[in-house]
């Protein structure tokens, strides 16, 4: 099952379409048997992590150079969306850990690259990303975990809330403030790479919605140590940028993942609307069904073409952050309508838990909220659009 990195990097269309074949394969025969079973008991994939892990998912974007994948944001979308489009939820294992994986390749010193990411790469360190607190999420400049220098290490006090990975992941891009009183607060913030350790305590899992099997949890620091050594870039006050800057991969992430839901929310539609029969045919011969549909169909490929487009821009170096917006905002919206309609199309069956669209619509909510609510979305893209055309 294992992919090589040399035999996936600089794909061409044959190459990369061998690689999503053996994506498929794997969902098919490894994911579809047991999706429901996971979901409903909320139970940890432990055999599909050690599967990702490897077919190489975890370095999926770590360059060759430190033993990844080297794949085009394209490529990952692509996987990331079929996958979604069986089950959403096991992305987020490695979405969360790629964008860790992210800020070290970006933003990493020589010896810290050299250090953490092989071992990133092969899902022999996993992680996430560590930036929500109780009373900050979006506006990341309210956090309160301060990294305090003590000699040749950091001493780290603070809470962090609903981190993907949290339970079963061993290391976290750690957002804290190294200077308090910075005046604005993103000037104070640094980054940290933050293994589990003494003073690093991790609470229960919350049970959610939608999004199952994937562990969200709080963790709690008192009196945490990591080497100063630990700090991303060696800089302190980078942190800021260094985090928002990964989440363009996560928004890209996040867009795939809604492209996955709205394109298998339409796939069991589309079966389902083809053998349920009323008046003595097929209901997808009725016009009400075929309006659904046809608006189902658009917005599923609407949101892929600007997912890809997206992805396109952070291939070539560029700042994605308005596309990256607009495709994590357009996609997730398409996942929620696409999810609704189908269960919709589905009737009374759509609301029973012997059926998979239900699923769906449980974990297209989440893809509005995660990595930057859709209403800060919104303002970046307006921002963004204003300061590329000037009057």
């Amino acid at each position: 099952m294992t992919i090589a990195a040399n035999e996936a990097a600089c794909l061409d269309p044959e190459e990369e379409q061998a690689f999503l074949d053996a994506i498929e394969r794997w969902v098919q025969k490894e994911v579809r048997p047991v999706v429901m079973e996971h979901d409903h008991g909320d139970i940890w994939p432990e055999k599909l992590v050690g599967q990702m892990a490897e077919m190489g998912l975890f370095g999926a974007t770590i360059g060759k150079e430190y033993g990844g994948l080297g794949l085009p944001a394209t490529t990952y979308a692509k996987i990331i969306a079929y996958i979604s489009s069986y089950w959403m939820a096991i992305t987020g294992i490695v979405n969360s850990h790629l964008i860790m994986a992210a800020a070290v390749e970006r933003f990493g010193t020589e010896e810290q690259k050299q250090k953490w990411l092989p071992r990133f790469a092969t899902g022999e360190i996993r992680g996430g990303l560590a930036l929500t607190e109780p009373n900050a999420g979006t506006d990341l400049q309210a956090i309160r975990t301060v990294a305090r220098r003590e000699g040749d290490e950091y001493v780290i006090n603070g809470t962090k809330t609903w981190i993907s990975n949290g339970i079963k992941g061993e290391c976290f891009a750690l957002l804290v403030k190294t200077d308090p009183n910075a005046q604005p607060a993103y000037k104070g913030m640094s980054l940290m790479i933050a293994p589990k350790g003494e003073g690093f305590s991790v609470g229960k899992k919350f049970d959610k919605l939608g999004y199952k099997s994937i562990d969200s949890a709080e963790m709690v620091f008192d009196d945490y140590r990591i080497p100063a050594e630990n700090l991303i870039g060696g800089i302190e006050g980078q942190g800021f940028f260094q985090a928002t800057g990964g989440l363009e991969l996560g928004r890209i992430n996040v867009a795939a993942r809604g492209v996955g839901l709205a394109d298998g929310a339409l796939r069991l539609a589309t079966e389902y609307a083809q053998v349920r029969k009323t008046m003595g045919k097929p209901i997808a011969e009725h016009q009400a069904i075929q309006l659904k549909l046809g608006e189902m169909v658009t917005r599923a490929r609407a949101a892929r073409l600007l997912t890809l487009d997206a992805a396109t821009a952070y291939d070539r170096g560029e700042r994605c952050d308005m596309e990256a917006g607009m495709a994590k905002y357009f996609a997730s919206e398409a996942a929620v309508r696409n999810s609704e309609e189908s269960l919709r199309i589905h009737g009374g069956y759509g609301y029973s838990k012997e059926y998979d669209i239900e699923r769906f619509y449980r974990d297209s909510i989440l893809m509005c909220i995660g990595e930057g609510t859709n209403e800060m979305q919104r303002i970046i893209i307006s921002k963004q659009w204003v300061k590329r055309n000037p009057a």
